[in-house]
């Protein structure tokens, strides 16, 4: 038995092969123009699709699960399981923006300024909800690319997909509103979730991918401290239950170690040394089972 699973194609194809790398699954092209990916894993069949088709053909069960985005599974208003949220995206570990955008010289300053006026996106529907909420009459058209360059000349306002806004200014355009804010979500078709194969697979995989997205931000830090100080250096360390404590060889020393937030070891390594650990060593985790 396999279990068919699609992935993304294009912005976010990169970024997930190198997901499923860091969760044991090496993934392989045999060309660019490949659609059908090997995958070390025989249980394993993949497609690669636009993310935008995904959450269609996991409804119709022509594949068993996939990764998209919640952006795309409103668009498309699927009926799908939602097995697991994966935050990611193609330039970082965050979420992504659908964002109401303008010209920088344009008048508009509030999603209400753009009543009777002509937007553009790809999100047709999500656009057309979010006007409506406003009680908001405009005219939503589907852009096929290049959504920045066709304001002002072709439309008053885009809604476009942005994670950092560099595109936009690039553009000389202007964020008035956000529309959406959307993540990367692991989803199954509801009768493959019903399967106990099936759904162990699913359950498999899931785990082993948001533990290589929760690593992405944590580290593992070890240290030797002298007993008498143990306590000044415990007091100092977070951790996701308990440090681990060690004797040494030496009885008047010990070995210390737990996670941390990456961001954090900048500062708490001075702090650990004052406080009087030694050998201090950082390292990179590769999983961090939840």
């Amino acid at each position: 038995m396999k279990l068919k699973l699609a992935i993304p194609k294009g912005s976010l194809q990169d970024t997930t092969f190198a997901l499923f790398a860091k969760a044991g699954f090496e993934i392989t092209l045999s060309s660019s123009r490949s659609y059908f990916p090997y995958i070390n894993d025989s249980e394993i069949e993949l497609i690669l699709l636009r993310a935008q088709e995904i959450g269609r053909y996991v409804t119709e069960g022509i594949v068993d699960a996939g990764i998209t985005g919640r952006d795309w599974l409103i668009e498309t208003d699927c009926a799908v399981e939602e097995i697991a949220e994966l935050i990611y995206a193609k330039q970082g570990m965050r979420p992504v923006r659908w964002v109401l955008a303008v010209p920088n010289d344009s008048p508009y300053k509030t999603a209400a300024d753009l009543n009777g006026k002509r937007i553009a996106t790809e999100v047709v529907n999500i656009s057309k909800k979010y006007f409506a909420s406003k009680n908001v009459s405009v005219d939503v058209e589907y852009s096929w690319g290049a959504t920045e360059v066709k304001a002002p000349t072709l439309v008053d306002a885009i809604v476009e997909i942005t994670e950092t806004g560099s595109s936009l200014r690039a553009n000389n355009l202007r964020i008035i509103d956000t529309v959406l804010e959307s993540t990367t979500r692991f989803i199954a078709n509801k009768k493959s979730a019903a399967d106990a194969w099936k759904r162990s697979k699913i359950e498999q995989i899931s785990l082993l991918l948001r533990s290589a997205l929760l690593a992405e931000s944590k580290v593992g830090i070890k240290m030797n401290v002298q007993r008498d100080k143990l306590d000044a250096v415990v007091k100092l360390l977070p951790s996701l239950t308990n440090p681990t404590v060690s004797p040494l060889v030496d009885g008047r020393w010990c070995a210390v170690e737990t996670i941390i937030d990456e961001q954090m070891v900048r500062t708490l390594i001075q702090t650990l040394k004052a406080a009087g650990a030694e050998g201090i060593v950082e390292y990179p985790l590769n999983k961090v089972v939840p």
